[in-house]
């Protein structure tokens, strides 16, 4: 027995190291994503990836960090902090590549971009902001603003700075304001106030919204990974709008701040504008982007001057191989 004994005991080690190894072969692969924001069911897709196990799925261990107004994350993702970044809009991750920053735009969730102007009710059409009051952040300078100006002949005397709080559009009823379709309405009609919102993608507008966009040095060398994260964040977003439950719960730990009832009243505006679903997504699936679109992105970059052709290439600013690739349809 004592000889028995003394065999089963190398023998264990070695089954022991064996399995070991085994489960090293099989260990995700760490994947970390950065929002643009707090988080909020406008990254909710995300969340669900991982509250339900898609990344995991994907062979991905995903930990999402929350932006913020303070945070750089396109300068934290270069400096190696995240593997890829939540754009706000494909525009301004082209910006970002003029400015010298190597990062290229993979795949986009939402087919228009939320950005809205809210106005009180006696403004029905943006052509009735003529002479009113527009408050509206420094970033909408280097956005939709040139492009507002262009199409409906607003001017720079006309705007004030946006400090996202909503009193001064309150107490004022010749003043509008930009806004998210998911978030400020909410709030203004929180507060009793009768407004309408105009979306700029109604008029034209050709941005997409909330990007996956990524190193082109991270693109090259962890392509399985990338499209991993693509397939399974898409997969996601489609279980989000089925399901919003599980992703919701990981939003409010993340954000304390995050109540049941704007969960509920941005999911239903997401559906409601077929913001993820709809459009080119509804024919080619979840997260795609179009030649046609992101040449219409950045023809009006260069139209508005808002970059350098001569810095910065449509084709070094998107990837569209691994969206095209994906098809999650919704």
């Amino acid at each position: 027995m004592m000889k028995t004994a003394k065999l089963l005991k190398p023998l264990t080690c070695a089954a022991m190291l064996a399995c070991g190894l085994s489960g090293l072969g099989h260990a995700e692969e760490k994947f970390v994503y950065m929002t643009n924001w707090y988080a909020q069911a406008e990254h909710g897709g995300f969340y669900q990836a991982v509250a339900t196990g898609l990344y995991k799925k994907h062979g991905l261990d995903v930990s999402i960090k929350m932006g913020g107004p303070q945070v750089n994350i396109t300068q934290m993702m270069a400096a190696g902090q995240a593997d890829c970044v939540m754009g706000s809009s494909d525009l301004q991750m082209v910006q970002m590549r003029e400015g010298g920053v190597p990062v290229t735009t993979v795949a986009a969730v939402f087919q228009k971009d939320p950005q809205v102007l809210i106005a009180h009710e006696d403004v029905k059409r943006f052509e009735d902001l003529k002479g009113k009051t527009i408050l509206i952040a420094a970033s909408a300078q280097r956005g939709y603003w040139p492009w507002l100006k262009a199409k409906y002949g607003f001017t720079d005397s006309q705007t004030r700075p946006y400090t996202f709080n909503i009193q001064p559009f309150l107490v004022d009823k010749n003043s509008a304001q930009q806004g998210y379709l998911t978030s400020e309405p909410f709030a203004i009609q929180k507060a009793g106030v009768k407004a309408n919102t105009l979306m700029f993608s109604d008029q034209g507008f050709p941005a997409y919204a909330t990007t996956i966009s990524c190193m082109d040095k991270t693109v090259k060398e962890r392509s399985k990974a990338v499209q991993a994260f693509v397939t399974a964040s898409m997969e996601g977003w489609k279980s989000y709008l089925a399901d919003p439950v599980p992703a919701n719960a990981l939003i409010k730990k993340d954000n304390p701040n995050m109540t049941d009832e704007q969960l509920a009243y941005s999911v239903g505006k997401l559906k409601e504008m077929n913001m993820v679903a709809g459009g080119d997504a509804a024919r080619l699936g979840i997260g795609v982007m179009t030649d046609a679109r992101v040449k219409a992105s950045y023809d009006f970059l260069v139209s508005a001057k808002l970059i350098d052709p001569a810095k910065v290439k449509q084709a070094d600013a998107y990837n569209l191989s691994l969206i095209q690739n994906i098809k999650v349809m919704p």
